[in-house]
């Protein structure tokens, strides 16, 4: 319920800040246009009658102003954008009407708030993040030079790609022209540069997942195949408190669950829904490939156990063995590989919110 007398809506952009506010005493709007400094913002606010509440929402500018309104003692909502009412037949949008918007809605208490990160939690996302584009950098240098080899008639026949072999390979090849062997050159110091960048952030993220905050989840994740360190880490950060969810409900909140549209009593499911954050898609995506093979704990996923409670392990392996036996099922009812792995990591984020939710 809103107690606050005043509701104010803030339209946040880089250069410029519009904001909105209704008294809900006298009914009386304010509007105004502000620059994006948190305490040019704060003494706006108090110049208005309160108690105040406020509302933006969330976007590239991030949370600073969120953080320094809850310490100056203001209530304040980061909105969800996808989930903000609008009528459909409102064709014009301006950066006043939003404010407005925003701020009818939080009195109404219509409004779906977002998980605001704590401090720890954002930088460890930035650098998740960070070593996500890297791998995105390295993929497509590494696609550069392939092709650009490939267009002079010079492919490697000596097994896998990009490993110790295909180095030395590529370290042996002579152009007899000057300007191929410089394009050459310039691909091949790309991918090296960009591959050392990436070594590094993996090392980093190695020593933060090590000793943190997020240590003792990352530990319990990694009782799951295809939950490295890395891709635990990453879990962890990009969806901080686990405990808003349930077995249930995290497959939604990454957009693994089927679309639908049904009416009266037809049903009609279609694709995934593909909303929520992306990255914890892609990542539960991956691991799912792993639970395709034979069930056989190796040394690796033994070495990880050593490093988690007993029950994280034991719940860990039967997590394993269940999802195994998923992929026989969709194997004998000759269900597409890339539809039965959807479905397989769907139920592995269940299997991870019991893992995280669990107690050291």
């Amino acid at each position: 319920m809103f107690t606050e007398r005043t509701s104010v809506g803030l339209d946040v952009h880089a250069r410029s800040v519009v904001a909105a506010a209704i008294d809900g005493v006298t009914g009386e709007l304010v509007q105004t246009r502000l620059t994006p400094s948190h305490e040019h913002i704060r003494s706006w606010l108090a110049q208005v009658a309160g108690p105040v509440a406020v509302a933006y929402e969330a976007g590239p500018t991030g949370f600073g102003l969120y953080r320094a309104l809850t310490a100056a003692g203001i209530r304040c909502v980061v909105a969800a954008p996808s989930k903000l009412q609008r009528p459909s037949g409102d064709r014009v949008k301006t950066d006043a009407k939003d404010a407005v918007h925003l701020a009818r809605l939080l009195r109404l208490g219509e409004i779906t708030p977002v998980a605001v990160p704590t401090v720890d939690q954002e930088a460890g996302r930035d650098l998740v993040r960070a070593r996500e584009d890297c791998r995105g950098d390295l993929m497509r240098a590494r696609h550069r030079l392939s092709k650009l080899l490939l267009r002079h008639g010079i492919v490697y026949s000596g097994g896998q790609a990009w490993t110790g072999a295909h180095d030395t390979w590529l370290r042996r090849l002579r152009f007899t022209t000057a300007a191929i062997r410089l394009a050459f050159e310039s691909g091949y110091e790309t991918v090296l540069t960009v591959k050392a960048r990436r070594d590094r952030l993996d090392k980093a993220i190695t020593v933060m997942a090590a000793d943190g905050e997020f240590t003792g989840c990352v530990r319990r994740l990694g009782c799951l195949r295809g939950v490295s360190t890395l891709t635990g880490f990453a879990l962890a950060v990009e969806i901080g408190d686990w405990h808003r969810f349930t077995g249930r409900s995290i497959g939604s909140f990454v957009g693994l669950v089927p679309s639908e549209s049904s009416s009266g009593a037809s049903r009609v499911q279609g694709s995934i829904t593909k909303t929520g954050n992306t990255h914890v898609r892609r990542l539960l995506v991956e691991a799912a490939w792993h639970h395709r093979p034979c069930y056989r704990p190796g040394a690796t996923l033994r070495e990880r156990w050593e490093l988690a409670p007993p029950a994280a392990r034991a719940r860990g392996d039967a997590g394993n063995r269940r999802l195994h036996d998923r992929w026989i099922g969709f194997n004998l009812r000759r269900k597409r590989a890339v539809i039965a792995n959807v479905a397989i990591a769907r139920e592995l984020a269940g299997w991870c919110w019991s893992l995280a939710v669990m107690d050291d």
